[in-house]
């Protein structure tokens, strides 16, 4: 049975290993693809141009603002409703088959296809309530999206809170609101913050919504409100790709340089938070 085991154990390992030295080869052709064509077209004048239909003139500046738009409103509306939802269902909701109905429908929301949700901002966010095709209809839309990642990422980082300082709170004689705000919530506040950074991430490298929600429009203005049509990175990379000219194609590699950089600084960001309060929790 032992060396069984261990043989199994052994074949596991080098899957994992292919596996694993396989995504690395992988990214690192796509990065030297990338950087290899687009570097040459990166510079102040793509980050400050708008899209053009000449390649030498074409920029990303409208499709940047746009990301940072979406990003922020979806912030706004995703971080205090997953974080309060988080805390309710584990600190206050009574362990009963709604709850666990909830929850198994919460972890299954997380693994809808993206596509999906931009179905049901059309029908929801644009129609229904008539906000047009919008940034804020996108930037609901997107909430929709990592709704559920940031829910389960902060019922995770709670329930990592030793159960002893939750003991010790209530020795002291604090109520449930006190401990779930001066100890749950401070000590928690790593992991949350971590996981929504991680989920923003992911909003803002998604396509398929936005291409559902008309993004994909021809937009050579800044958008100024939320009520603005817009366009984002991947849509614009999108755009940049399907065009047969060649000098298209390298623009698409930069706007992939940007998108990259824009996605590692905020993961950066991420880490740099949990390591901060982290320290300061401690």
């Amino acid at each position: 049975m032992i060396p069984g085991r261990k043989v199994k154990e052994h074949v596991l390992f080098v899957v994992c290993l292919i596996a694993t030295l396989l995504s690395i080869a992988g990214l690192i052709i796509l990065l030297l693809d990338a950087f290899t064509d687009g570097l040459p077209w990166l510079d102040l004048q793509f980050i400050n141009s708008f899209p053009s239909h000449h390649p030498e003139k074409a920029g990303i500046k409208a499709a940047l603002i746009g990301s940072v738009w979406i990003v922020g409103l979806t912030t706004l509306f995703s971080f205090p409703i997953g974080v309060a939802a988080a805390l309710y269902l584990e600190e206050y909701a009574p362990k009963n088959w709604f709850t666990l109905f909830i929850n198994v429908n919460i972890s299954n929301l997380a693994g809808v296809p993206s596509i999906v949700y931009g179905l049901l901002g059309i029908g929801l966010f644009v129609e229904s309530l008539a906000l047009g095709r919008s940034i804020l209809a996108g930037a609901l839309t997107m909430t929709l999206l990592i709704l559920p990642i940031v829910i389960v990422a902060s019922r995770e980082a709670i329930r990592s809170v030793p159960r002893a300082y939750r003991e010790g709170a209530y020795a002291l004689g604090a109520t449930r609101w006190q401990v779930t705000r001066e100890i749950v919530f401070p000590s928690a506040l790593p992991g949350i913050l971590t996981g929504t950074i991680l989920a923003l991430s992911r909003a803002m490298g998604e396509a398929a919504p936005m291409i559902a929600l008309a993004a994909l429009a021809y937009i050579n203005f800044p958008p100024t409100s939320p009520l603005d049509r817009f366009t984002v990175m991947p849509i614009q990379i999108y755009n940049w790709v399907s065009n047969p000219i060649r000098e298209f194609h390298s623009l698409a590699a930069a706007g992939i340089i940007v998108l990259l950089a824009v996605l590692l600084s905020m993961n950066s960001v991420a880490i740099y938070i949990r390591y901060r309060y982290q320290k300061r929790v401690r």
